[in-house]
């Protein structure tokens, strides 16, 4: 069992910054690989951004791509999500989940992922 909890989201002006956190429990957080999905009413889960279990690989979709980075540390059992130049089709709840089929490899497909958090909300208005 793993509990998530994601924190850092909030109203921002397009063209700023933000830096999500998710914070782990219950379980050796190093055991998983760990994404970073979104979610708008009406709209299909979008995968973001993931990370391989030792944080040295990781896997982005084209839409955040260059803007966004993921980043872990086990020792804080945290993962994060830094968010630069944000746009207003950022706009979503932001969720984090861990990867339970393992590999070495991130996965972008949210069937891999069976614990999530609740999610945080990011707006971005222009």
């Amino acid at each position: 069992q793993v509990q998530l909890v994601e924190s850092g989201g909030g109203l921002v002006q397009a063209g700023g910054s933000l830096r999500l956190s998710c914070s782990a429990s219950g379980r050796t957080f190093s055991s998983y690989g760990m994404g970073w999905f979104r979610q708008v009413p009406g709209k299909e889960r979008e995968f973001v951004a993931a990370v391989s279990l030792s944080g040295g690989s990781t896997y982005y979709a084209d839409s955040v791509k260059g803007r966004f980075t993921i980043s872990r540390d086990n020792a804080k059992n945290t993962v994060y999500l830094q968010m630069n130049s944000l746009k207003p089709e950022d706009t979503a709840v932001y969720k984090c989940a861990a990867d339970l089929w393992g590999g070495n490899d991130p996965h972008r497909v949210s069937s891999a992922y069976g614990y999530w958090g609740q999610g945080t909300q990011v707006t971005v208005s222009s």
